[in-house]
């Protein structure tokens, strides 16, 4: 099916076209029509198969009629993101295909200024990406009139309705009319917090491609058991090979983050971090010399699983296995999008073994494991040579467990060639 297929609008189309893409992934093909039909809907696919696209382009279609009758002014659109990074990115893909209609758009987060966000508000910009936090603080000080709202989209919805969010995302939702249409869209949801999205909605659809649990194919999964201490001698000798040019390495801590990259500058690796610690300007020039080839190696924290969209990443590698199965799911989902191939390599050690249990009972099926061929297994630990993050779990739990809380706050709509037509990439 084409995108001239879908009932987009005319200019919508034009920027499609432009960007050279000619065919919808599943999920757009799916939830577009319902959404140009005016249903609430949640939208459940894999990582890198173009939900951003999914909601945008809809949205887009829609308020180009509305511009056609001539209401332009007031908020019409807010998209609440968990992460600034997503938030940026969500902004990127709706000025690329609402490049030929008249609209504002503007992006709400901390780490920055607020007073480009005020005025934006104030002003009715037309589309709002926000992160709750801000967003929430500027509601209270009355900067912001949703009373034209007509559309709410929450993106990342698990993440967003977890116990760390709800309230938040209860206060936005009680100032905004009740008559609007409401998206949400994951790539996991579990039942207790699909169960919470009634609160917002009405009578949405369930839309989902795939299961929900279920990583990218295209991924080759690989588990390297490890100790401890061998953690980051086994990634610097993984790092000689040249097949691993565009490396995600993921962090359960900020210092461990900033440990890890300290620790492969001293090998001559170039490293760029990502955590929330970072300033804003920070996160933007670390993404900026990871996409550009600037640095081999980026190495984040969480904050990043939910909002980096860089071509070509060769690898994801878990150097602390995460502890909630659904991060796992996010995080490997940063290589293989779009159709594309990759690899996720997770170290594990034996205080990890309940944790990787777990998680291959979530995703269904177990996963190769691995020796690095040549490499020293029985060194001795060097003396205080601290790993890069320590066990902490709220009250014990671990495995499928959820979080309390995520970070706040944003890059771009991409996409590959697979059969006959091009896909969008998502975020």
């Amino acid at each position: 099916m084409p995108f001239r297929a879908l009932g987009l609008d005319a200019k919508i189309l034009q920027a499609v076209h432009e960007a050279g893409y000619t065919e919808p992934t599943p999920i757009q093909a799916a939830v577009i029509p319902r959404i140009l039909a005016g249903q609430d809907l949640i939208g459940i696919a894999q990582t890198g198969t173009g939900k951003t696209a999914a909601f945008t382009l809809p949205i887009l279609t829609k308020l180009a009629s509305l511009i056609g009758d001539g209401t332009r002014r007031g908020t019409k659109v807010l998209v609440l993101a968990p992460t600034r990074e997503l938030a940026v990115q969500i902004e990127e893909n709706v000025r690329a295909y609402g490049r030929h209609l008249p609209l504002r758009i503007a992006t709400v987060f901390g780490g920055v200024g607020e007073r480009p966000q005020i005025d934006a508000l104030r002003a009715g910009t037309q589309i709002i990406i926000a992160c709750p936090g801000r967003l929430l603080d500027l509601m209270s000080r009355r900067c912001a009139d949703f009373s034209g709202l007509q559309f709410l989209v929450l993106d990342e919805a698990d993440r967003m309705l977890d116990m760390g969010f709800l309230p938040a995302i209860r206060q936005v939702v009680q100032s905004l009319p009740q008559q609007r249409q409401t998206l949400l869209f994951s790539a996991t949801l579990s039942k207790e917090i699909e169960s919470l999205t009634h609160e917002f909605q009405r009578a949405p659809k369930l839309v989902q491609i795939g299961r929900r649990s279920n990583p990218a194919e295209t991924v080759t999964q690989l588990v390297y058991e490890v100790p401890k201490h061998l953690k980051p001698a086994l990634l610097a000798y993984l790092l000689r090979e040249q097949t691993m040019n565009m490396v995600l390495v993921f962090s359960r801590m900020k210092h461990g983050a900033d440990r890890i990259a300290r620790r492969l500058e001293q090998d001559g690796i170039k490293t760029a971090t990502l955590h929330s610690n970072r300033s804003q300007s920070q996160r933007l020039r670390a993404l900026k010399d990871f996409k550009s080839g600037d640095v081999r190696v980026l190495v984040a924290t969480d904050i990043a699983a939910r909002g980096i969209d860089v071509d070509g990443i060769s690898h994801v590698v878990n150097y602390d296995f995460p502890m909630h199965v659904e991060d796992y799911v996010h995080r490997i989902g940063r290589t293989g999008r779009a159709h594309a191939v990759g690899d996720a390599i997770s170290f594990v050690t034996p205080e990890d073994q309940d944790e990787l249990r777990a998680l291959e009972k979530f995703i269904g099926r177990g996963i190769v494991r691995k020796k690095a061929e040549g490499f020293n297994y029985s060194q001795s630990a060097p003396p205080s040579e601290p790993d890069s993050g320590a066990r902490h779990r709220p009250n014990g739990q671990r495995g499928g467990s959820r979080p309390k809380s995520a970070p706040s706050g944003g890059p771009k709509p991409r996409g590959s060639t697979s059969g006959g037509g091009r896909h969008f990439r998502p975020r």
